[in-house]
């Protein structure tokens, strides 16, 4: 926060699980929601969950489908495209536990729907 004062969480990671049904593409294509649970089950086993450490959640569309599947890292604003479990195991283990960004997952920065 910008008056010093710390945030709730220290990392907010957001995954975006939309699903669309007109034949668009969208992130629950790409098994979002495995994703999803891995990441929330690797937070709590390291003991990384909760006030003042690292909140997973779920998010609707984020308007960057052509990068998808996608997730987000405020306060950092790190956008990942991920491909599997190692890349989330990579996320949580380098960037929310250490606070190393993963550069080889970064979205590109034009990416958008």
């Amino acid at each position: 926060m910008t008056d010093g004062t710390p945030s709730y969480y220290k990392h907010h990671i957001f995954f975006c699980l939309n699903e669309r049904t007109n034949g668009e593409a969208s992130c629950s294509q790409h098994n979002a929601q495995g994703a999803f649970d891995r990441c929330k089950q690797l937070v709590k086993a390291a003991g990384l969950a909760g006030p003042g450490k690292v909140r997973v959640n779920k998010a609707g569309c984020l308007d960057r489908c052509a990068g998808g599947p996608i997730a987000v890292v405020y306060p950092e604003e790190v956008w990942y495209t991920y491909v599997d479990e190692q890349d989330i195991d990579e996320i949580v283990e380098s960037h929310l536990k250490s606070g190393k960004v993963v550069e080889r997952l970064l979205t590109p920065p034009g990416v958008g729907r």
